[in-house]
């Protein structure tokens, strides 16, 4: 196979999954609550909003926290402060395992 030809299957593959992935994206929705579109729109940036769905079932505020601060101090995710505490209300609020320690 020649590099143009390699090339264009390559790009071809990568075009068919990314527009997949946003596909399923449209799908998933946050609960209603105060900050959820703050948490959308912020999450999202990195990654996909079904994340936060996966990892409820072990989150608690204190875990939510230390995700929060490790999105913004290790992967530099464009957070201010003030909307860091929003978001870890409403994932505390919303998506929290009653049983978490």
């Amino acid at each position: 196979m020649s590099y143009r030809t390699n090339l264009r299957a390559t790009t071809a593959c990568a075009f068919l999954i990314s527009g997949s992935a946003r596909a399923g994206e449209e799908a998933i929705r946050l609960v209603d609550g105060e900050a959820r579109d703050l948490t959308a729109t912020s999450c999202v940036t990195c990654h996909s909003l079904d994340y936060i769905q996966m990892n409820a079932p072990l989150m608690n505020r204190a875990t939510w926290q230390k995700s929060v601060h490790k999105m913004i101090d290790k992967f530099g995710a464009p957070i201010a402060e003030g909307d860091a505490a929003r978001i870890v209300d409403y994932l505390s609020e919303h998506y929290s395992a009653a049983d978490s320690p």
